[in-house]
């Protein structure tokens, strides 16, 4: 094992090129653009024995990739914003095919108005496709997470496309320390594609995903609920698997800090948790028993245990970088529903910050837990505020 200091995207480059890609179709878009940058390195250097496709738009980069994984070659793209919208229509037809691509999405606030910058509102508007979205929070859990992913999206119960989703700048461009395990580890760990019964084969021509009459249609989407549901327990497996091989887990599916004995915490995904730890720290030195829950996975979402998580707390901050104009927040409704059924209700109230890349400080971490305690308290409605609004404007809604 080596050690190297490398950006988010070149971690995703890297955990391609380790996971032993076979076909990648590239179309630039900031802020990714450097990860198909990268592969086109190792594989014009022959580190990578790849077919590297530089397609003409998003949407036949994914077609593409349909076309090789259905063909059972390993497949990889990355796209963001508006490009993963073009590329909406294919997306949604990888997750129908069950087709285990691996697509990382640098999240990118969508136009208009234009932003280059980071929100979550791009990969949350696919999360009903039926690809596993995964969060990472680091560069390090970044190339482990590429690596998991297609080990995820290739398992016989799951066979769904997984996204692997980072912050644009944040962490897509951040440099950081990280661990590369050796080739052999990794090949060990995630070996070659076996034969799967929906690979295309000349000598026994088939028609895939054609037309389901009313009589069939329900089965299908009721098998891709039961693979979303078998990557619950597959994600988690994966996790812990990878520890065995690296020393290095991240909690499955929800990955907990100082939540032992929490009686509130913030939760949501994304790097900027690292600012959330950090508030929590200093949160914890005034006597505040304050935590961070970070979803590693909005699909499947992690209902159990995130039931489990915060079971004895009182409040739950639910921080989002993302909006559903009149819900409002995306994560905030999830949580919601997912704690409706728990046996002691947990006091759940709503944050929308950091939209179209605006920084969110550990200070304002604070200010969201005080806040989130003060309406517990006084027995207020949980509803959604809004952080950081220029003007001075509280943004209660």
């Amino acid at each position: 094992m080596s050690r190297l200091v490398i950006s988010g995207n070149e971690a995703v480059a890297l955990g391609v090129k380790l996971s032993r890609v076979q076909v990648v179709a590239a179309y630039p878009i900031t802020p990714q653009t450097a990860i198909v940058e990268k592969i086109a390195e190792y594989v014009e250097k022959g580190e990578l024995r790849a077919e590297f496709i530089r397609v003409e738009s998003e949407h036949s980069a994914m077609a593409a990739c349909i076309g090789a994984a259905a063909g059972g070659a390993r497949a990889f793209t990355a796209t963001s914003s508006q490009g993963l919208l073009y590329m909406s229509e294919m997306v949604f037809w990888a997750g129908g095919a069950r087709l285990p691509i691996v697509m990382a999405v640098v999240t990118r606030a969508l136009a208009p108005p234009w932003s280059i910058w980071c929100d979550h509102n791009d990969a949350l508007s696919q999360r009903d496709s039926g690809w596993v979205q995964l969060w990472a929070e680091s560069v390090q859990e970044v190339l482990d997470m590429t690596i998991q992913a297609f080990r995820v999206a290739e398992d016989e119960e799951v066979l769904l496309p997984v996204m692997v989703c980072l912050d644009g700048f944040i962490l897509s461009h951040a440099y950081e320390p990280a661990d590369i395990p050796e080739q052999s580890a990794v090949d060990s760990f995630l070996p070659e594609k076996k034969p799967a019964p929906y690979w295309l084969d000349p000598s026994k021509p088939a028609a895939y995903c054609t037309i389901a009459a009313p009589d069939t249609y329900m089965e299908f989407r009721y098998e891709m609920y039961r693979a979303m549901k078998n990557a619950e327990r597959v994600i988690k497996e994966v996790d812990e698997e990878w520890c065995r091989l690296t020393g290095r887990s991240y909690g499955g599916l929800v990955d907990c800090y100082r939540c032992d004995d929490a009686e509130v915490a913030i939760l949501l995904c994304g790097a900027w948790a690292g600012d959330a730890k950090e508030a929590v720290d200093i949160l914890r030195r005034k006597g505040v028993k304050a935590g961070v829950v970070r979803l590693r996975a909005t699909r499947p979402f992690p209902t159990e245990d995130l039931r489990a998580v915060v079971e004895g707390m009182d409040a739950l901050a639910v921080v989002d970088r993302s909006l559903s104009p009149g819900l409002p927040s995306i994560l905030w409704s999830e949580v919601r529903a997912a704690l409706y059924d728990s046996v002691k209700r947990v006091y759940v109230k709503g944050f929308i910050a950091g939209l179209g890349g605006r920084d969110v400080t550990p200070g304002d971490f604070i200010r969201i837990v005080h806040s989130t305690l003060e309406g517990f308290r006084r027995g207020e409605p949980g509803e959604v505020e809004w952080i950081g609004l220029r003007g001075g404007e509280s943004g209660h809604h």
